[in-house]
């Protein structure tokens, strides 16, 4: 071997190991880390983004939270008015002379009693009570009375009469038992028993001022919660010469019965307007009498 080759066959593997150290130091350059103010910047882009994200979030949860408050309102509300439409159409319905088919009570929330026969269910006695505590008998059938049950006894000729409760029925006898009060007076052959509806709308602002109720009283009932967070009830009365008042003198002179009822929310919203900052929704409803 020449020296020449010797010396081309020694530097070749040198120049290789070179090239190698160069590549991997080039490499390394184009591979370097990021520096401290591109890892700021990045942060700051990625809390800008999270914190618009949050803000949207809790947006339309509001949102969501306010329309679900604003129907939960409504619902109340409706249901309250229309219960009360129901019962008020039917005041007066074949109820006997003498009683009045409503009670208006202008307290600011209103309050109103009306009384109807919703059931058709009646009898008259077939003898005279010797006494007051005496037992019912009656002439007709008497399954469509109840135990529990409120009814109305009265006389047609004197026009007089009084509610009780019934305290058992036996129907094969027809005798109805009252054995939890007396009544009036001995009532006569022939009086009149009628099952009769007496219902009292009215709003209960006392014992949770913060959550008033619209509520149901029946005869011999304690009242019932019927809405929850009604807080105002109004009636008006069309009387049959086109006056409209708010507590009518004659009740035979009414013709149509005006009804407003506002519901709010359960809890307050300090962001909405208002000095409570409660939301508050207002129905109203207009009631023709066509039995009275």
């Amino acid at each position: 071997m020449s020296t020449r080759e010797c010396c081309a066959s020694k530097s070749g593997p040198r120049r290789s190991a070179g090239h190698i150290l160069a590549a991997l130091r080039r490499r390394a350059r184009n591979q370097r880390g990021l520096s401290l103010l591109e890892v700021i910047i990045a942060l700051a882009v990625m809390g800008v983004v999270t914190i618009a994200i949050f803000q949207l979030y809790i947006t339309q949860h509001k949102n969501y939270m306010t329309q679900d408050d604003i129907s939960v309102i409504q619902q109340n509300a409706r249901s309250s008015i229309d219960e009360i439409a129901r019962n008020v159409r039917m005041a007066g319905h074949e109820i006997p002379a003498g009683l009045e088919a409503i009670a208006a009570a202008n307290t600011d929330p209103d309050t109103i009693t009306v009384i109807y026969n919703a059931s058709g269910c009646d009898t008259y006695l077939s003898d005279a009570m010797p006494q007051p505590s005496a037992e019912l008998k009656c002439a007709t059938d008497v399954s469509c009375f109840s135990e529990d049950q409120w009814v109305y006894i009265y006389e047609p000729d004197s026009g007089g009469g009084e509610w009780f409760e019934i305290t058992e029925v036996q129907i094969g006898s027809r005798h109805i038992q009252h054995n939890t009060m007396t009544l009036s007076k001995c009532y006569g052959k022939d009086a009149i028993m009628v099952g009769l509806e007496m219902v009292k709308f009215f709003i209960d602002n006392t014992t949770d001022p913060d959550h008033p109720n619209l509520m149901v009283q029946r005869p011999g009932q304690t009242p019932q919660v019927f809405a929850e967070d009604i807080i105002d009830l109004q009636f008006r009365y069309r009387m049959k010469n086109g006056m409209i008042i708010d507590q009518p003198t004659l009740v035979d002179n009414i013709r149509e019965v005006m009804i407003a009822v506002t519901g709010r929310s359960s809890a307050p919203d300090y962001e909405s307007e208002g000095q409570d900052h409660y939301r508050s929704r207002t129905f109203s409803s207009a009631v023709y009498l066509r039995n009275i």
